[in-house]
């Protein structure tokens, strides 16, 4: 069973950067043969999306909530996702996912969580005030 692995959390004040990291479990399971993503889970919210990358990595989508501040890259070389994340709020503050669909063309609802297969156990992001 394959699992990505997110590491990178940790505790920040507001306006400090940080950046997340996904990676697979297993070598065979190679990041860029899929579109990938970030979702994040705040206490008592529902989990939201953050942002993707397309499978080509040609194409980038972001939530509004977070757009010019955050961004998914992908290197292909180290089999890793990650997300690169810019003056942080208190708002930012949630477990962060990372995920990776099955793509065999057409068109993804990126922003869904029902078009992801494999997720993270995920990793805490705490901004202080």
């Amino acid at each position: 069973q394959v699992q990505l692995v997110e590491s990178g959390g940790g505790l920040v004040q507001a306006g400090a950067s940080l950046r997340l990291s996904c990676a697979a479990s297993t070598r065979t399971f190679t990041l860029s043969n899929y579109p990938m993503a970030w979702f994040r889970q705040a206490p008592g919210k529902e989990r939201e999306f953050v942002a993707a990358l397309s499978w080509s990595g040609g194409n980038t989508y972001y939530a509004h909530s977070v757009k010019g501040r955050f961004t998914i890259s992908r290197d292909n070389a180290k089999n890793t996702v990650y997300l690169h994340m810019n003056s942080l709020k208190s708002e930012d503050t949630a477990i962060y996912y990372c995920a990776a669909a099955p793509w065999r063309g057409g068109t993804l609802t990126y922003s869904s969580t029902q078009t992801y297969r494999y997720w993270g156990q995920g990793t805490q992001v705490t901004v202080s005030s």
